[in-house]
């Protein structure tokens, strides 16, 4: 049956009589999922760095039916596998109407519900719950109570004439709820001892204890969660029993190629077209800027169990594309095209991302990102050049020739000062197809300073300006 003929089916006889299957939901990812993998889709679109590592343990947790703990430190994507998830249920499943955590028609759980489909029979009404409305997420912090997950007692229905004993007291919480979904908690460690225990209580014997008052709830759901790795040890802060109670553990990991990088910021970079100007990004500013990131990852003086985010590319990306903008808007340039000369912008985007093994003064900081920003050059021109091939440039400066570049100057302008270097324009021909005035300078750019890094050339700053010599 279509979505839309689905959606007529108001009762329970409706329900019975067009023989629609409803599924726990276990077995309902299970069936998506094998359904994507029979068609060549992947399971996780977006996600990139994946394929042969994380997707394929998750793609057999799905197909098993088991609940999932992603470890990993941030900007591995850990939550938004987890939201795309949800992707992978039904559109639309047949519930009670009006039943606060979505019974099933076939096998009510709740009291209220029991009693409804006693009375009314195929008279029971149905109404169609949507996938968006099966999956809950909550971020764990220390002040998340019982009451919040599980439930607790109203005191309005109490004052309505009910007994403390009674189950239909209960106001439930955000798990009962989601019942038939994905319930879904970020940085589970977080979560106090005691909301622990009941998360673990209610994951393998499916009750729990409200105020004194013992309730069995039967829950159709499938449990995720995320946290670092460094909280989810003997020496962190859960407790483990409740580890036991997640079926796999699956460990994330940040891009382990460049390419991976590269593809994540260019997905991921929300910087707004300006109408009246075009945006190049040449190949080998994106390979500095995720170099750079590749190089913290590295780095002795940042602290990787805090980890080095992804989005430490992409807010970068953002930063030197609006120097650049900036740039073009002041000389009235058509189009906007990022330079290393806008790499002075990274400071700012990059300094609240990154947390360095000892503390210090800004200053300090901004070194380490000036000596991470160095060595990612001198890999992107080791990659692209070949000091041999250079010598007529190098020749030029020792002669005693020199040029100077700024953020400020124009592209126009900053090729007519390095035309006269013999052999630039041939190398940075080389570098990128394109033949614009911006990207032209920007690979002059990046020729220079590699050259300055391997001791060929010297340079001297002079506020925002360089200059290169021999």
């Amino acid at each position: 049956m279509t979505d839309r003929e689905l959606l007529r089916i108001t009762t329970f006889g409706e329900l019975k009589r067009a023989g629609v299957e409803v599924m726990p939901v276990r077995m309902e990812l299970r069936k998506n999922v094998l359904a994507r993998l029979k068609q060549g889709r992947s399971i996780l679109p977006g996600i990139v760095g994946y394929d042969e590592t994380v997707v394929p343990e998750i793609e057999n947790a799905l197909l098993a039916g088991h609940h999932m703990i992603f470890l990993g430190e941030r900007g591995q994507a850990k939550s938004r596998i987890i939201r795309l998830l949800a992707e992978l249920l039904d559109e639309f499943v047949p519930v009670v109407k009006g039943c606060e955590i979505n019974d099933h028609p076939w096998a009510p759980i709740c009291p209220t519900c029991r009693r409804r489909l006693a009375n009314l029979g195929d008279r029971l009404e149905v109404a169609w719950l949507s996938r968006a409305d099966r999956f809950t997420e909550k971020l764990a912090t220390p002040d998340v109570s019982i009451g919040d997950l599980i439930g607790e007692i109203d005191p309005v229905k109490v004052a309505e004439g009910r007994y403390l004993a009674d189950q239909e007291t209960i106001h439930y919480g955000l798990i009962p709820r989601t019942n038939r979904g994905i319930f879904a908690i970020n940085e589970l460690p977080d979560l106090t001892e005691k909301v622990q225990v009941g998360l673990f209580n209610l994951m393998e014997e499916r009750d729990v204890q409200i105020k004194g008052y013992k309730v069995r709830l039967p829950l159709d759901l499938v449990f995720v969660a995320s946290a670092n790795p460094e909280d989810y040890t003997s020496r962190g802060r859960i407790i483990t029993p409740l580890k036991d109670r997640f079926d796999v553990q699956i460990r994330t990991h940040y891009p382990r190629r460049l390419e991976d990088e590269i593809a994540i910021m260019e997905q991921e970079c929300a910087y707004p077209a300006a109408l009246d100007r075009a945006l190049k990004l040449p190949r080998f500013i994106k390979e500095l800027l995720a170099q750079i990131t590749f190089e913290a990852r590295g780095s002795g003086e940042i602290n990787q169990s805090s980890g080095v985010s992804v989005r430490v590319t992409i807010n970068n990306c953002e930063a030197v594309i609006g120097n650049a903008e900036k740039r073009a808007v002041i000389n009235g340039e058509s189009e906007v095209v990022p330079r290393l000369c806008d790499f002075h912008a990274l400071y700012a985007s990059t300094a609240g991302k990154l947390e360095l093994e000892y503390t210090g003064d800004d200053r300090r900081g901004e070194e380490l990102l000036g000596r991470l920003l160095d060595r990612a050059v001198q890999k992107v021109f080791d990659r692209h050049f070949k000091l041999d091939e250079l010598k007529p440039v190098v020749a030029y400066f020792e002669n005693g020739q020199a040029v100077e570049v700024s953020d400020r100057t124009a592209a126009r302008e900053c090729l007519e000062r390095l035309s006269a270097v013999t052999g630039l324009s041939e190398a940075v021909a080389r570098l990128e197809r394109d033949e614009s005035p911006g990207v032209c300078a920007a690979g002059a750019e990046l020729l220079l300073e590699g050259l300055y890094l391997h001791h060929k050339l010297r340079k001297e700053q002079r506020g925002g300006r360089l200059a290169y010599h021999g």
